[in-house]
């Protein structure tokens, strides 16, 4: 029997692309264009980076360009802008100065010297605008050595005008009077440079460190010149003291002192020192001695005698002249002291080298205030000069 059942196919989908649309458009052109569309974004964006890249390296290559001609221009016309004097070749700074700096003017430098040290501390420009300011300026001669505070890059004529103003140097000073002990000497110099009295000792001591002459024989006493010294910031005791020993060796040289008079010299003049206090009556005390130490009588210097017992001569007594333990006590030894007492001045150096014409030997202060002193050749006027001491004393006492 025949199978009547009609057969039932499943609907197949159209398989002609040209019959595949949807209101004209390709089914598969999302699935296609989507990537394509993509692929274009990032290139798009790779491309607009490159090109900022670009731009930055242009960028900077025109900053470099820029600062690279800056330099050259101010290289080339620096000259101009620090002050330049071109029109006679000489290259010198014209503003005020900047900053500061320490400079160090040493003893005997030339208006050269000076010039050199300040070029290389950049204080003026050149060593020519320093000379030719130093050679307009009559006063540039008498620049002291020192240490001065100056100005970098100064107008050079300007530096002149400050090395000679004393309140441009760094520098300080300290004065030794005359007639002062080493002990004296030693305490002034470690108030004024503030450092131990012992260090200052301790360098007095030390005859290598601070030039000794040999005829001092290792002790100090006599031998600080009495002057004003400039102390540099970087001075020690010792550099101080070789100062003073190197004065008194130059002042008795240019003296014409033979040198192997020059302790003897030395210890005579500290004699001098302490005992007359007005200049005229130096030359007198001076041959009061000399004819004391012809005659071989005891010089009998009170001052010698409380120099070694380590006293003011104001506290002397009777008893301690005759003490014979004292090696300084010349009432009991003959002849000099075995060191100078105190550091002689130039006065009292004179005195000694020339002392004036006569015949005393007896000399007295008969005012202890003023210094007044009377001499006499017997020994009666003597008691007498001694009397008129006791009557202003007595006057004085209160």
């Amino acid at each position: 029997m025949t199978n009547r059942q009609t057969e039932w196919w499943a609907p197949v989908a159209p398989t002609d692309e040209s019959h595949g649309t949807v209101d004209g458009e390709s089914r598969l052109a999302p699935a296609e264009g989507r990537p394509q569309r993509a692929r274009g974004r990032a290139r798009e964006q790779r491309e607009r980076k490159r090109r900022r890249r670009r731009s930055i390296w242009v960028l900077v290559v025109a900053i470099l360009m820029v600062a690279g001609a800056g330099y050259v221009v101010v290289s080339l016309m620096g000259g101009l802008f620090q002050g330049a004097d071109t029109a006679k070749g000489v290259e010198d700074y014209s503003g005020v100065g900047h900053g500061a700096v320490e400079v160090v003017i040493k003893p005997g430098d030339t208006g050269e010297d000076m010039a050199v040290t300040l070029v290389d501390a950049g204080v003026v420009a050149t060593v020519k605008a320093f000379n030719e300011a130093f050679a307009a300026n009559p006063q540039a001669a008498s620049i002291q050595p020192g240490t001065y505070s100056l100005l970098l890059e100064m107008k050079a004529s300007d530096a002149i005008t400050e090395l000679l103003n004393p309140s441009s140097r760094v520098s300080f000073t300290v004065t030794i009077p005359e007639g002062l002990t080493k002990d004296q000497i030693a305490t002034k110099i470690s108030e004024k440079m503030a450092v131990p009295v012992e260090d200052v000792k301790a360098a007095i001591a030390d005859p290598a460190a601070i030039g000794l002459p040999a005829e001092a024989n290792g002790n100090a006493e006599g031998w600080l010149y009495p002057a004003t010294y400039d102390i540099e910031p970087d001075a020690t005791p010792a550099g101080v003291l070789t100062q003073m020993t190197a004065q008194t060796v130059a002042v008795l040289t240019q003296k014409g002192v033979p040198q192997d008079q020059w302790a003897e010299v030395l210890n005579k003049a500290s004699l001098v020192e302490r005992e007359a206090r007005l200049p005229e009556d130096r030359p007198k005390v001076a041959r009061a001695i000399e004819n004391r130490l012809a005659k071989e009588m005891p010089l009998q210097v009170d001052a010698t005698v409380a120099y070694g017992l380590g006293i003011s001569g104001m506290d002397l007594t009777t008893a301690m002249t005759q003490d014979d333990s004292n090696a300084y006590n010349t009432y009991r030894h003959l002849g000099l002291p075995p060191t100078p007492i105190a550091s002689p001045g130039a006065v009292s150096i004179d005195a000694v080298l020339n002392p004036a014409p006569g015949d005393w030997i007896f000399w007295v202060a008969i005012n202890l205030d003023t210094g007044e002193t009377r001499f006499a050749v017997t020994n009666d006027e003597h008691n007498a000069n001694r009397e008129l001491l006791r009557q202003w004393q007595a006057e004085n006492s209160g």
